[in-house]
């Protein structure tokens, strides 16, 4: 494999850090993110010269603790977008990973935004955005942190929900399902192949679903929401990387160079206006989905984009996938990608958000409806 085509970021680890052979996890092995210290190790969050500012870890994240702790090997550190800051998981310092599910297509690497779910669509493996403050985040670099979450993804739906026991902290609010919202202004934003893919799923898996409704989860439209998430995630990324970026001028890549001049016109005052929208968009949305509701949509608006997709179509993408991954993140809200269809041979994930404290419910959800997957 060439390093083009690597998913292992150039400075990965020498060799794999064992875990507790006894744990639960014990057996699996794991690939960490660029964004999470290492002891030893020095963390890149996807850019070559923010890790040349860095200094060695003291210490392991949280999470990576947590997982050596259940008996997970980890094997290396993966490529990410350059600050996290795109949906495209190109990286123009080291190359965008190989999507084996698509050739020639996408396989985004991401924290926040599509944080897991849109990747999982895109490579036909499960993936979860947990419910805000579920999982410690210490250790890891940040983005916007009104919005950033850790997730996880998994080939095999019990190993996706093995790995919620180890990492998720806090006190889980565990329900039955006892009712399905499916979102038609969602469905409406996916290509005509991905929704009619999405709704044959749905048909087969009726059998173990409970009562459904449609519903329509932004009676507006997701514009406002959408541009209220920009504003926030804009502002307080530039709040954390914008001196030094002013001091260093990295050579940022394409797409990530122009995100970040955005994110340093945010003013405060935008900013606080996008703060009252999205708290009036988190309690519609919390409302709506309310314990044992869970609100069912497409991960993504089509399957993997090319690598070569032109800019002004890369940015229409961009705007549909913003507005079906922002309800989870204005609302704080668990989510998970589930690999249900195949179009044009190529996966496309359907998602399920749940209430707060609902992650635990969606990993037994994703194991429930795994016969159904796929087809």
């Amino acid at each position: 494999m060439t390093r083009k085509s690597s998913a292992f970021v150039p400075h990965d680890l020498v060799r794999p850090l064992r875990g507790n052979g006894g744990g639960p996890l014990a057996g699996l092995t794991a690939a960490i993110k660029d964004m999470y210290d290492i002891e030893g190790e020095r963390t890149g969050g996807g850019s070559p010269q923010w890790l040349a500012a860095q200094t060695p870890a003291k210490t392991h994240a949280t999470a990576v603790t947590r997982l050596l702790a259940a008996g997970c090997d980890i094997i290396g550190k993966t490529v990410c977008d350059e600050f996290f800051f795109s949906l495209s998981g190109a990286n123009a310092h080291y190359g965008t990973p190989v999507n084996v599910r698509g050739v020639g297509r996408m396989m985004p690497q991401k924290l926040t935004g599509g944080s897991m779910r849109v990747p999982a669509s895109f490579c036909g493996i499960y993936g979860i955005r947990t419910t805000l403050g579920r999982i410690d985040m210490k250790g890891a670099m940040a983005m916007a942190p009104s919005f950033d979450v850790a997730g996880w993804f998994a080939s095999a739906p019990g190993t996706f929900r093995k790995v919620g026991a180890v990492l998720l902290g806090g006190e889980g609010q565990k329900r039955a399902v006892t009712r399905v919202l499916f979102a038609r202004d969602c469905f409406h934003l996916a290509d005509a192949p991905v929704g009619k893919a999405l709704r044959g799923f749905v048909s087969r898996a009726l059998r173990v679903l409970p009562d459904s409704a449609d519903t329509t989860i932004a009676a507006d439209g997701f514009d406002a929401w959408r541009a209220a998430f920009r504003d926030i995630q804009g502002r307080e990324i530039w709040a954390i990387y914008g001196a030094w970026i002013q001091a260093n001028k990295p050579a940022l890549g394409p797409g990530i160079a122009e995100r970040m001049a955005y994110a340093s016109t945010v003013t405060e005052q935008a900013a606080a206006a996008a703060r009252e929208t999205c708290a009036a968009a988190r309690a519609h949305i919390r409302r709506e989905i309310p314990p044992g509701t869970v609100l069912c949509l497409p991960t993504a608006p089509c399957i993997a984009p090319r690598t070569d997709m032109p800019p002004s179509d890369m940015d229409a993408f961009r705007t549909r996938a913003m507005a079906l991954t922002s309800i989870a993140g204005i609302a704080g809200l668990p989510q998970i990608s589930i690999p249900a269809a195949i179009v044009d041979g190529c996966p496309a994930g359907l998602s399920f958000i749940g209430w707060p404290g609902a992650d635990e419910t969606l990993l037994d959800l994703a194991v429930t409806l795994a016969p159904y997957c796929g087809a």
